[in-house]
């Protein structure tokens, strides 16, 4: 049974501890929207500081909406547009610290002021990306980006 924990150490020793958690969740588990909607929400209860937490999965050549915590959002995206569009066709984490200076976001929450998108690759295919939007400017730094994508990494071979 998941215990929630505080995260009393700094930030790379309390992303170290999300990763932990991350496996125990998962590691046991078949179901792949189980294993996505456990880590959404073992995501958005560590992170502060976030409006949605969630995943899109690559199907049918596009993005469509998975797994998350948060209001509702956008349910297709193509690959190129907003910042989700973007991380899967580029292959590459997307931090943006402004969204309204991205070209072309896609706003499905007004509230959002900054975003991190983690694609993931399955077998060498996309398979779909990790959304997280912030309510503020700047929310994200070099630390959030590699244990996101650790997180990921993480989550990928359960799915």
């Amino acid at each position: 049974m998941f215990q929630s924990q505080f995260y009393t150490g700094n930030k790379q020793e309390n992303y170290e501890l999300l990763l932990k958690q991350l496996k125990a969740l998962v590691e046991d588990e078949k179901d792949e929207i189980a294993n996505l909607a456990n880590a959404s929400s073992l995501l958005n209860q560590f992170l502060d500081d976030v409006n949605w937490v969630g995943f899109y999965l690559w199907k049918e050549d596009q993005l469509v909406l998975g797994p998350f915590q948060g209001l509702p959002a956008c349910v297709r995206i193509p690959a190129g547009k907003g910042v989700c569009g973007t991380a899967i066709e580029e292959g590459k984490v997307q931090r943006v610290q402004d969204v309204h200076a991205f070209p072309g976001h896609i706003a499905c929450d007004a509230a959002s002021q900054s975003e991190i998108v983690v694609p993931i690759y399955k077998n060498d295919q996309p398979y779909g990306v990790l959304d997280i939007d912030s309510p503020s400017k700047g929310r994200f730094d070099k630390v959030d980006e590699e244990y996101l994508a650790k997180f990921a990494e993480t989550l990928q071979p359960y799915l």
